[in-house]
């Protein structure tokens, strides 16, 4: 990994089949550095590839998720941002998305790009301390990762706007009635709960799980005539899969079904 632990950084660990991401600068809140927003990517890029992985956790050291970007070191004189390899998984999903379910666990501050971050994912679990903002335009810029649509599609045009446009800061409890969070939990709890339903979405069949992402991406992406478009294809791809088979015979002999992902 290339920052050091003063700097802060991005480091991950194997449970099984989930990947676990941790982003790990509580000094500074977790603010992110060009190589921490580097490591992620290559985390998220790992997840992607890593046939032997079904479910990535994104999760963070200390008492808060982030603050947002370190901005002196993105947009200052003495900047050190750099494009993201080709190929790898962009952490806001705005180019290569992750086809591979990711659940975020976050606590206590989550602004700006950790709220996108955590809304290019699936699923998130918030602590009940969490405080939400997207206050880009007080600082004379805008949301650039994703906020404007990505609010939309979860919440609505109304409450979407509401907060986007007020730039005011909102709980675990507004979050979650608006559709940004899927469920609260007690401080400290968050990242436990997370790895719990990643446990749960691991038991079924990966690429089944994988196809079911991708064909809700189509919908949103593309709208409803593409996603039953799509129908056809997915059908190939998981129908003739050994896990398919297994699936069956597991439901015959009454058992649990243990997946390969092939």
């Amino acid at each position: 990994m290339s920052g050091s632990a003063s700097e802060g950084r991005v480091r991950h660990e194997r449970h099984d089949h989930i990947l676990k991401i941790v982003i790990d600068n509580p000094a500074k809140k977790n603010a992110f550095s060009p190589e921490m927003m580097a490591e992620l990517s290559d985390a998220l890029t790992l997840l992607d590839n890593d046939d032997g992985l079904w479910v990535g956790v994104l999760c963070a050291a200390g008492d808060n998720f982030t603050a947002g970007l370190d901005m002196p070191k993105f947009f200052g004189p003495t900047a050190t941002r750099k494009p993201l390899p080709d190929g790898n998984v962009d952490p806001f999903g705005l180019a290569k998305r992750c086809r591979k379910p990711i659940v975020t666990a976050v606590q206590g501050v989550v602004f700006t790009v950790g709220i996108e971050m955590m809304l290019a994912g699936d699923i998130v679990v918030a602590a009940d301390d969490c405080r939400f903002c997207q206050m880009e335009a007080k600082r004379g810029i805008a949301p650039l990762a994703g906020a404007h649509f990505r609010y939309i599609s979860r919440a609505g045009w109304g409450d979407a706007m509401y907060h986007l446009l007020l730039c005011d800061e909102f709980s675990a409890a507004e979050a979650h009635r608006i559709g940004l969070v899927q469920e609260i939990v007690p401080a400290g709890q968050q990242v436990e709960r997370a790895m719990a339903l990643a446990e749960i979405i691991a038991r079924n069949a990966p690429l089944g799980i994988q196809v079911t992402k991708e064909a809700g991406r189509k919908f949103i992406e593309a709208g409803e005539q593409a996603a039953i478009a799509v129908i056809p294809q997915i059908r190939e791809r998981v129908l003739n899969t050994a896990d398919a088979a297994e699936g069956i015979k597991s439901f015959v002999e009454r058992r649990a079904a243990v997946f390969q992902g092939r």
